[in-house]
């Protein structure tokens, strides 16, 4: 089965989670641990990717251990054409639709395309949107942040980007914000598109997740949490379960 079609399938009977672990943040072996006892926790899908400084050989490495451990899809969220695998089941393959600059709209993607087509990796279309505060995504990115405050604005980017024909929308607050995306936002841009919402950034607790996903968040992301607790499968248990009771 096509990873598009497993996430549209997943999301038709409830709410997902995927776990983002980024390969800076720990050896490849660690990447896996955490990974396998998200999966015990419950989550949908491993993601990777993050940080700016990764090397393609990191990445490669950090796929396979993940892999070995567990039986779940890994989607690459990178931070540019550089860091593609070829061992990963499908990346993001998205536009930061609020950034000034071009570089992150579509020059990284014009780089990357024919590499993603070398290696057979599918493609999931996905608009990518940066809400305050942003944390380093948003000064990397170069994005006018959406206002926190003004949920209309998001709404607008979100179909303009199920528009353009993407098949997913995410709204990040950033890795390590102190608040996750404002649930009053999340049901203004829900109500304005028809395709799967991602939202991440900032959510540690099972209330914020059941927050964000009765908002209307078809999944949640979590990464920073992951890499701060020792127990990764308990910390992820109840959040995960916060949000597949709705």
């Amino acid at each position: 089965m096509k990873v598009l079609d497993y996430i549209y399938r997943k999301v038709s009977e409830g709410k997902m989670h995927m776990t983002l672990i980024d390969p800076a943040k720990q050896s490849p072996e660690e990447s896996a641990r955490i990974a396998y006892e998200a999966y015990l926790a419950g989550t949908d899908a491993i993601m990777i990717g993050g940080s700016t400084d990764l090397s393609m050989e990191l990445v490669d490495e950090t796929v396979l251990k993940i892999k070995d451990r567990v039986n779940l899809p890994t989607i690459l969220f990178p931070s540019g054409a550089h860091v593609l695998s070829r061992y990963a089941d499908a990346l993001y393959f998205m536009s930061l639709l609020n950034s000034r600059n071009p570089e992150y709209l579509v020059k990284q993607q014009v780089k990357g395309a024919p590499i993603v087509k070398k290696f057979g990796i599918e493609p999931l279309p996905m608009g990518y949107l940066i809400v305050e505060p942003g944390m380093t995504v948003g000064k990397v990115g170069e994005a006018e942040l959406l206002p926190r405050d003004k949920p209309e604005i998001a709404a607008a980017y979100a179909l303009a980007a199920q528009y353009f024909g993407m098949k997913l929308v995410y709204l990040e607050a950033g890795s390590g914000a102190p608040e996750p995306v404002p649930p009053s936002m999340v049901e203004v841009v829900k109500k304005e598109i028809d395709i799967p919402l991602i939202v991440g950034g900032g959510i540690r607790t099972p209330e914020s997740a059941h927050n964000l996903a009765r908002a209307g968040a078809d999944i949640l992301v979590t990464g920073t949490l992951v890499e701060q607790v020792s127990d990764v499968k308990n910390a992820l248990k109840d959040l995960i379960s916060a949000i597949k009771t709705l």
